[in-house]
């Protein structure tokens, strides 16, 4: 043997079985977070098989004996095949069938939060939630939606389809007829992407105008199913690959040997994708409408409350009133909620330095962009793009 290799033996790799859909941009977004933390440590062997949301676990699981376990566990059949396995697990799933497992998945208070704000900051005053029964996630979302909105003094309609997944026509059929009912301009939150894509499909045959009419957030930022979405989808935007990358760290603390119990970990969503379905302002004054939007397409160009009394026929006086009446703040802050969704897309989705950013999104001075941000957010630029843990 040579002598480095007596000096330095080589470690077996931990072997890690991976029960997680590669159907779906969320679950490969948990996948992606897997890989990058053992990019940074130490390489593990993984055991994964293409597979859709809820399928039957794999056949090679009742007699694999490998290191431990990452699983989305949504059904009685994987939870029974984990816990034969009898490895350490960590539990990506909201549907806690197995509760004795440590478990690490997206926060929904905050995912609903984001959705509700958004939707109040474009001057909706009905409000619907669009849900699916199958899931306690939805559950949750719809649960902490309402919440916030009561808490705004507003109600929220909620739709919950009594025919099965199968039964696409009857679920649209079902929709239609509620969504008919809703006064309307309307916000709506739908549970996750795919239901979003389905109410403004649903809204294209009825013939209802989005966003005048009927406006759609989902959740999961699937690009390519938002971007194909007619129109086009926002959506808030989960982390998953911290997600995955936390599970892993996780896990690894297990195969090692430390209990960490029954413990959860809640991930924050990064943010809003704001796309062409909630890209309206749902108020009747139209100077206010024309100011917001003014503000939304320049207010990353420098640009201050005189610069928006140019663009409007009313005094400052008067346009303030009116923007607090109407949407709760003045133009002023109007205009720094639009720097600070920029800077934290700038944050999130690339490695531009710092003052750059600033530069991009009118801030004259790095420091001064540094204390408005922790002020409002509660966290410092650099600690929000390492929560985000975007790697290009």
């Amino acid at each position: 043997m040579p002598a480095a290799a007596a000096r330095f033996p080589r470690r077996a790799r931990r072997d890690v079985a991976l029960l997680i859909e590669t159907s779906n941009a969320y679950a490969r977004g948990l996948l992606q977070g897997v890989v990058h933390y053992i990019r940074e440590h130490e390489p593990w062997s993984f055991h994964l098989m293409e597979q859709g949301r809820g399928d039957d676990p794999p056949g090679w699981l009742a007699q694999w004996r490998g290191d431990g376990i990452i699983a989305r566990i949504e059904t009685p059949r994987i939870a029974r095949a984990v816990v034969r396995a009898d490895r350490p697990t960590v539990d990506l799933s909201a549907a806690r069938l197995v509760p004795a497992l440590p478990w690490v998945e997206t926060d929904d208070e905050q995912i609903a939060r984001l959705a509700a704000e958004h939707l109040l900051e474009r001057g909706f005053r009905h409000f619907a939630f669009c849900g699916d029964a199958r899931f306690k996630w939805s559950a949750w979302r719809e649960a902490h939606f309402r919440r916030r909105l009561e808490a705004a003094g507003q109600q929220v309609q909620v739709f919950r389809p009594t025919r099965g997944a199968g039964d696409l026509a009857g679920q649209a059929r079902e929709l239609k007829h509620w969504l008919g009912k809703l006064p309307k301009p309307v916000g709506v939150m739908a549970c996750y992407d795919i239901r979003g894509q389905q109410v403004l499909d649903v809204c294209r045959g009825a013939g209802w105008a989005v966003p005048e009419e009927v406006a759609v957030i989902g959740v999961d930022n699937d690009t390519l199913l938002c971007e194909l979405a007619s129109p086009p989808l926002s959506s808030v935007v989960p982390n998953a690959h911290r997600t995955g990358y936390e599970a892993a760290a996780l896990l690894d603390r297990m195969m090692q040997g430390e209990n960490v119990g029954a413990r959860s970990q809640l991930i924050p969503p990064l943010g809003i994708a704001a796309r062409q379905s909630t890209d309206v302002l749902a108020v009747d004054d139209r100077d206010v409408a024309r100011a917001v939007r003014f503000i939304r397409e320049h207010a990353c160009d420098g640009i201050n409350v005189g610069d928006v009394l140019k663009a409007v026929p009313l005094s400052r006086r008067v346009l303030e009133q009116r923007f607090q009446r109407l949407l709760g703040h003045t133009p002023r802050v109007e205009i720094l909620h639009a720097r600070l969704a920029r800077v934290k897309q700038l944050l999130g989705e690339t490695d531009l330095p710092l003052y750059q950013i600033a530069e991009r999104t009118g801030f004259e001075h790095v420091e001064y962009l540094s204390v408005v941000f922790k002020r409002e957010t509660g966290a410092t630029p650099r600690a929000f793009r390492e929560r985000a843990a975007v790697k290009k």
